[in-house]
C-alpha cells in the first residue's frame, strides 16, 4: 500500500511539473502578442506612366501626386510643369524622414532613373538616412525632419548625357525648401535636380 501511494504521489508531482512547463511556454504568448505591421494599400495610379500612390505616403505627397495626375492626363501635357511637380514630390518624399519606417525606407525611389537606383539607395542609407531608427511597430520617439514648403527657383532645358543616352531636352531645376521644425535648419535645404527622358517619362538622373 505504501508503495502504491508513493507511485501516485510521484505521478501527481510529474503532472504538476508538466503543467507548469506548459504554462511557462504558452501563457506569455497569450499576453505578449506582437503588433502587426500594416501593409500599404494602393490609392491611385497613373497607368500610362506607371506611377503608383500608396497610403503610406504623407498627406502632402498624396496631394502632389494628385496634381501630377492632373498634369499627365491633360490632352496637351506641359512638360515643364511635369518636371517641376516631380521635383516637388522628390524633395517632399526624400528629405522628409519623419514618415519613414527605417533607414532602408528611402523616399523618392519611384522618380529615380532605374539604372542608378542601387547607387542612389546605398548613398542615401549611408548618409541622409543613416541614423533613422526603426518604426515598423509605430513606437519610435526619435525626432526627425519633415519638409514644409518647396520652391522651384529656376528651370532650364539643356542636353544631358546619362549612361549611353543623351537627352537634348533634359530639365535642370534649382530647388530650395524649408522644414516644419526650426531645429532642422542645419539640414540640407537646396539642391539641383536633373530630369531626363526615357520615352515620354521623366526620371531623376542627377541630384546635387
Amino acid at each position: 500500500m505504501k508503495l502504491k501511494k508513493n507511485v501516485k504521489r510521484l505521478i501527481i508531482i510529474l503532472l504538476i511539473i508538466i503543467l507548469l512547463c506548459l504554462a511557462l511556454v504558452f501563457v506569455p504568448k497569450l499576453f505578449s502578442k506582437k503588433p502587426t505591421i500594416k501593409e500599404a494599400k494602393i490609392l491611385k495610379t497613373i497607368d500610362d506612366y506607371g506611377y503608383v500612390l500608396k497610403d503610406n505616403k504623407s498627406k502632402e505627397y498624396q496631394r502632389l501626386f494628385k496634381e501630377l495626375s492632373d498634369i499627365l492626363t491633360t490632352e496637351d501635357i506641359d512638360e515643364e510643369l511635369y518636371a517641376k511637380k516631380l521635383a516637388e514630390m522628390f524633395i517632399v518624399d526624400f528629405y522628409s524622414l519623419s514618415d519613414k519606417s527605417s533607414k532602408t525606407d528611402v523616399g523618392g525611389v519611384d522618380i529615380v532613373y532605374p539604372d542608378s537606383l542601387s547607387n542612389f539607395l546605398e548613398n542615401a542609407e549611408n548618409t541622409f538616412y543613416k541614423y533613422v531608427e526603426s518604426d515598423i511597430y509605430d513606437n519610435r520617439t526619435q525626432q526627425l525632419p519633415k519638409v514644409d514648403t518647396v520652391t522651384i527657383e529656376s528651370i532650364e532645358k539643356k542636353p544631358y548625357a546619362y549612361g549611353e543616352n543623351i537627352d537634348e531636352d533634359a530639365y535642370s531645376l534649382n530647388v530650395t525648401w524649408t522644414y516644419t521644425n526650426e531645429s532642422f535648419t542645419n539640414y540640407q535645404n537646396k539642391a539641383t535636380l536633373v530630369f531626363a527622358h526615357q520615352d515620354k517619362k521623366l526620371y531623376l538622373v542627377e541630384l546635387q
